[in-house]
This record gives C-alpha cells, sequence and structure tokens, in this order.
C-alpha cells in the first residue's frame, strides 16, 4: 500500500485549465473521495495519478517515489476501475480477471488462487464461466473490481464505478465497496459526482470545482462547516440555505447560511436555547413520507422572492403547517455558518471576521 501526495498539480489542455493547482495528501489505506459536477477536473486527476495523463507541471508521489513523468502506469502498480468498466465482452469472467495476471506470466496455479480469492469476496464464483453480456450491471461492476484487486495494487483508482447501477444495486454495492476496503485495506481515491456516494464512503472528501480542491476535510467537517458557498449549495439535500440580506442575523458585506433541517417552527425548540426567530411564509409543503419540505420566504425578504427558503421536517415533528401561510421559524445560533458576500469564503461570525 502507499501514500499518494499532490503538490501543485497542473494539467492544461489547450489553454483550459483542467487541473489547477492542487495540493493533495491521501494517508497509506485512506478512503479519499474527489467529488464534484461534471468538468471539474476530478477525472483528469485521476488519470494523471494512473499515469494516463502527463501533468502540466507539479509533482506526484507514491510514499517517497516522485512519478509524475518518467514512470510508466503499469510501473507504478495502480489498479484503476472506470465507469464502463473496460471488461472483455469476449472473455468470461474468469479470464478477464485473470488477465491482468496472465500479463505478467504469473503461473496457473496462482492466477487459479487468487482469481478464486476475489471473486469469493464479491460473491461471484458462480458467474466464472459466463461472458459480461450474461450479467447485470452489478454484477460486471464487481468483475471489474476484482480484476483489479487481484493485481494487489498499491493504490486503487475508481472512477465513478456505480454510476451504471439503479438506486437499490447502487446501496448495495456502496456497502460491498467499503467493506472490501476495510478488508484489504488499500489506498483508494473514488470519484463521483453524487454527493451520497461521497457522505457514505470517504473517510476525507475533497470537493472540485473549477479544476480546484475548494475543500479536503471528513463528511462531518465538509457539511457541518463548508469553506465556501460552492461547497455550502453543493453538498446537502436540499442545500443549504443562503440570504444575501438578513436582518438581525449579519452585518454588511456578509452572507448568511443555514441547513433546512435546522430550520424549524417555534415551538421545536426548548425554552432555553439561544435561537435567532424569524417569520417564514409557506408558499409550498411537500410531503416525502418520512419528512416535508417547505418552500417560503422569509418575511421582510421579498426582493429574494426567486430564491426560496427551504425547511426540512422530520415526520415525527408533529406541527400542521399549511402553504400560503406564515409562521414563526427559528435557528440555533450555533447552527447558522456566515459567508463574506464578495468572496464567498467562511467567515467566524456575525462581525465578520475571518474563520480559522
Amino acid at each position: 500500500m502507499a501514500a499518494v501526495e499532490i503538490r501543485d498539480l497542473h494539467k492544461h489542455f489547450e489553454g483550459q485549465r483542467a487541473v489547477d493547482g492542487v495540493d493533495l495528501s491521501v494517508d497509506d489505506g485512506e478512503f479519499v473521495v474527489l467529488l464534484g459536477p461534471s468538468g471539474c477536473g476530478k477525472t483528469t486527476l485521476l488519470r494523471t495519478i494512473a499515469g494516463l495523463e502527463d501533468p502540466t507541471s507539479g509533482e506526484i508521489r507514491l510514499d517517497d517515489q516522485v512519478v509524475d513523468r518518467d514512470v510508466p502506469p503499469r510501473a507504478r502498480k495502480i489498479a484503476m476501475v472506470f465507469q464502463s468498466y473496460a471488461l472483455y465482452p469476449h472473455r468470461t469472467v474468469y479470464e478477464n480477471i485473470a488477465f491482468p495476471l496472465r500479463a505478467v506470466h504469473m503461473d496457473g496455479e496462482s492466477i487459479e488462487e487468487k482469481v478464486r480469492w476475489a471473486t469469493g469476496m464479491f460473491d461471484i464464483e458462480r458467474y466464472l464461466d459466463r461472458y459480461p453480456r450474461h450479467l447485470s450491471g452489478g454484477e460486471r461492476q464487481r468483475v471489474a473490481l476484482c480484476r483489479a484487486v487481484v493485481r494487489e495494487p498499491r493504490v486503487f483508482l475508481l472512477d465513478e464505478p456505480l454510476s451504471n447501477l439503479d438506486a437499490k444495486q447502487r446501496t448495495t454495492a456502496r456497502d460491498e465497496l467499503r467493506r472490501f476496503q476495510n478488508e484489504i485495506g488499500v489506498t483508494t481515491v473514488y470519484v463521483t459526482h453524487d454527493q451520497v456516494e461521497a457522505m457514505g464512503l470517504g473517510d476525507r472528501i475533497a470537493v472540485m470545482e473549477s479544476g480546484q480542491v475548494r475543500q479536503f476535510g471528513t463528511p462531518h467537517e465538509i457539511y457541518e462547516h463548508p469553506a465556501d458557498t460552492f461547497v455550502a449549495t453543493f453538498v446537502g439535500l436540499p442545500p443549504m440555505n443562503l440570504m444575501e440580506r438578513a436582518d438581525g442575523l449579519s452585518r454588511e458585506g456578509q452572507l448568511v447560511g443555514f441547513r433546512p433541517e435546522h430550520f424549524l417552527p417555534r415551538e421545536a425548540f426548548a425554552e432555553d436555547e439561544d435561537l435567532r426567530k424569524l417569520r417564514y411564509h409557506v408558499r409550498r409543503v411537500e410531503y416525502l413520507g418520512s419528512e416535508r419540505y417547505l418552500y417560503g420566504r422569509l418575511e421582510g425578504h421579498e426582493e429574494e422572492r426567486d430564491r426560496p427558503i427551504v425547511a426540512r421536517l422530520p415526520a415525527t415533528l408533529r406541527v400542521e403547517i399549511e402553504g400560503d401561510r406564515s409562521y414563526e421559524f427559528a435557528l440555533r445560533a450555533d447552527q447558522i455558518r456566515y459567508f463574506d458576500a464578495e468572496t464567498g469564503r467562511k467567515t467566524d461570525s456575525p462581525s465578520g471576521g475571518a474563520a480559522g
């Protein structure tokens, strides 16, 4: 296994900065997720680590070895699983998994042992004689993972490997993937645009946008303490509410942010809590079974009519809420986040001091 160190990495394509000054450290055995929208540079960064792209500048280290230019992909002992799985359609499952072992001239008995070990881990031993076209999406995904695992890589790179699965399969596959990674302890870098995958899988998450890492931290840090308004609104469903003017909550030059699940009717809070009370005009209510989404605006903020304020109420909160009515809602003071109105970067408090 290996730690991955990325220092001031740049990758440009005909003037486009696909990766623009990325610094990232992945510890030995850690599961790190690169999260961001399409075109943010996460796949290019992954391919550069693998050696499939040469960086324009910067440095990539696996442990103490610099590998950014002179070390070919095979010599890096990195295994990569692509979104398409890239299985050979004319080869059986067994032959697909055994292929990288035959390429390094491993003896037949050792190949048999490794294939049986990997397919047992992912519960696909019964498919060894089948061809990829006879497998479901989830089964093909497991074959691709097995083929990568048998190489005993130092680093495991995964490029949206679950995106072709349906919602139920994705949930099961996430659990299997995390269990597998815990068992073998291989350093893993995983690319996705799906925040649920990122939050559920990653020890740490690097949120990317426009070729840069906007924040790198644990799922809790990313969600509870976003570094800027991009992270605040990209992570979270529904995203964090942002207000450009919040009377009584902030000072000039600040944005105020709060999560929908923290914005609740006044009666949901204890009397002795430090609260910020607001009049909330509810326009529409969505009933989703386990929770309700409310869409509306704060009274006195009619200019932000095109940007609804969302509240997320759990089903256990038995408060009657109807559309086209106003209610007293509240926030705990410690659940409000502050951002610089010009830069979007977080600040500590309503005083506007810079965050540490």
